[in-house]
């Protein structure tokens, strides 16, 4: 299997947000956040504020979705997972599957085209957004919103943060990763920011995309914590006892 933590995940690059509680030098004010976002659905892939998301992108809708991006002052886009699970994977263009309320909107600070007619892009978690209605469809074939980023103003505000209870979090972690049979890098593990280490398990960690989706919808950073950990646990006590299944 590999390693929950890659190096990207917790490396800092002074061109991208530094993490979850401080903004980078190119990152737009809340004032200059866009009333109209593009979405990409995918199952599974959740980013958090201050997460980062690799992306290859071949679709042509979505390659359309992204030179929109590139053409807007914030280069954002807004990534929220389908309602229905893998409903991404119906390449049909006119299909349009209903998504989950609460996405999150990534700049775009990573961008390369590859030989055979695909983007690859970096995104780094910005700010999350409830969908307050669905637009028109571009003329490129993919889907716009106009985005409410009030509820979630405090994802751009700078804080100190520490994991509540690290070496609690920490041995419930490595618990799930004997249970799961997880590759992980314990040096870079020790050597992470809370906030960033936080961040990179809830987005990393092979979870389901309904337990992803609920990490997307905490509260605050302290939260997510809590129901990290009791993801953790809950994940190992079904293993320890597979005939009394724990929700």
């Amino acid at each position: 299997a590999p390693a929950v933590l890659a190096a990207v995940q917790l490396g800092r690059d002074p061109a991208m947000r530094p993490g979850p509680t401080s903004l980078g030098p190119f990152d737009p004010l809340y004032t200059e956040l866009p009333e109209r976002l593009a979405i990409f659905p995918l199952t599974g892939a959740v980013l958090l504020p201050g997460g980062r998301l690799p992306l290859n992108i071949f679709e042509p809708r979505y390659l359309a979705m992204v030179r929109y991006a590139l053409q807007q002052p914030t280069r954002l886009i807004g990534m929220v997972q389908p309602v229905e699970n893998n409903a991404d994977r119906d390449f049909d263009p006119t299909a349009r599957h209903a998504v989950q309320r609460i996405g999150c909107a990534g700049r775009i600070v990573g961008f390369q085209e590859t030989e055979e007619g695909r983007y690859t892009l970096t995104l780094s978690g910005l700010i999350r957004f409830a969908i307050a209605r669905e637009l028109p469809v571009d003329d490129g074939g993919f889907r716009l919103v106009e985005p409410d980023f009030t509820p979630f103003a405090e994802d751009m505000a700078e804080r100190d943060f520490a994991i509540p209870a690290r070496p609690n979090f920490l041995s419930a972690f490595k618990a799930y990763v004997e249970a799961k049979q997880l590759k992980v890098d314990w040096e870079a593990i020790k050597g992470a920011p809370d906030d960033h280490l936080l961040i990179s398990l809830a987005m990393l960690s092979p979870l389901s995309p309904e337990e992803k989706q609920s990490l997307l919808e905490c509260r605050d950073l302290e939260q997510l914590a809590a129901m990290l950990t009791a993801l953790f646990e809950v994940t190992v006590a079904n293993r320890q006892a597979p005939d009394r299944i724990l929700h």
